[in-house]
């Protein structure tokens, strides 16, 4: 099988195009699959680290301000189809796969016009905007959330298959993860706390003030917190002005490299709400404060973390909101309750959805064997 996978701009979007690659590769081992970005996009960089060849076609979105920029948007509005095409024509893809970003829109349009089977895959609780330009056009839209379809006008496209993950979040326990840690016997509970790769100034502030005022003072709850490399060097300093760097309960790190061995270590998780986030954190059952990015399109982080909250599966704080008072009552309040940790990771797991990738490769399969009938 020929397959064009399209998606940009972020990890939440190219990831799990990863993740379709890779299940549709183990399965058909002779499948040849080519990512299709933007020359400039983070999609160039994970799409080779993960083996796979990219072509370029160029998009971008609007700006809400009048800005030049425009010009050049309606201007690969016009052109990015035909180019799109004609990518198309030369690879001839039997399926093309999108996974959002704007990047998808001229590609799935170009090739749903052209008669081949197009699929989305939308992480987020609210589609975005390529999503909702495309939904009329492709043969199965794939969502995360339940509760996306009543965002979308052509609900019958529909399937709820979860995200698709890396296998290693499925495997281990949370004893199995705190013997491998070291973790076993020795903590009575470990927060994992992170603000994202580059890093976040208000969780990381946040953090530390929990740190501080929390951690520091129970010596038997580990704290691991990620600080990303943007703030490190001051992340750093304030740590060791706080005097945190003495506390052997407390570390504070740069960028978590074995994420789904710590997650499935921990007994609390602060973090972002990425969709992707969310999805690790419901297959592996965890309890979570949730802290979304108010930096990102249509605010959806904060409308994924709601869907959570509203499910009793997290606790959610805006930026704007939070306070080391608040962060620090609802820590104790989780570590303080075995009954809460419970409910906590029964309903967040309600969200989970391990066979995803096998889902989404059963229907990729289906809708060629359909075009090809």
């Amino acid at each position: 099988m020929k397959v064009f996978m399209t998606g940009g701009g972020t990890g939440g979007h190219v990831n799990p195009a990863i993740a379709i690659a890779d299940c549709i590769k183990e399965n058909q081992k002779d499948s040849e699959i080519v990512f299709v970005g933007t020359a400039r996009g983070i999609e160039n960089k994970l799409a080779a680290k993960a083996g796979y060849p990219i072509r370029h076609v160029e998009i971008q979105g609007l700006r809400r301000s009048l800005s030049l920029s425009n010009i050049k948007t309606a201007y690969y509005v016009l052109t990015a189809p035909g180019k799109a095409k004609k990518l198309i024509k030369e690879f001839k893809p039997d399926l093309v796969v999108g996974t959002g970003g704007y990047v998808c829109w001229p590609v799935l349009k170009a090739a749903a016009s052209m008669g081949i089977p197009t699929a989305l895959h939308e992480s987020n609780a609210v589609p975005g905007v390529a999503v909702k330009l495309l939904e009329s056009k492709v043969d199965r839209i794939f969502v995360n959330f339940e509760s996306t379809k009543d965002f979308l006008s052509h609900p019958e496209k529909v399937m709820r298959v979860g995200n698709p993950l890396r296998s290693d979040f499925l495997q281990l326990s949370a004893e199995q993860a705190r013997e491998r840690l070291g973790l076993s016997g020795q903590y009575k509970h470990f927060i994992l706390s992170c603000g994202g790769s580059l890093g976040a100034e208000k969780v990381n502030d946040m953090a530390l003030a929990l740190m501080r005022d929390y951690t520091a003072k129970h010596p038997e709850v580990y704290h691991m917190h990620a600080c990303g490399s943007i703030e490190k060097e001051l992340c750093f300093a304030k740590f060791k002005e706080m005097g945190l760097d003495k506390c052997p309960n407390i570390e504070l790190v740069e960028y978590i490299y074995d994420m789904p061995l710590r997650m499935a270590a921990a007994d609390l998780v602060i973090n972002r709400a990425g969709a992707m986030t969310l999805s690790e954190l419901a297959v592996q059952k965890k309890p979570c404060i949730l802290i979304p990015s108010p930096n990102v399109t249509n605010n959806h982080q904060f409308k994924n973390a709601a869907a959570l909250e509203k499910e009793g599966a997290a606790i959610v704080f805006e930026e704007k909101d939070i306070t080391p008072e608040k962060l620090l009552g609802a820590v104790a309040s989780i570590l303080g309750s075995e009954e809460k940790r419970r409910a906590m990771a029964k309903a967040i797991g309600q969200f989970a959805m391990t066979d995803s990738k096998k889902r989404i490769y059963e229907e990729l399969c289906r809708l060629v064997e359909k075009k090809e009938k």
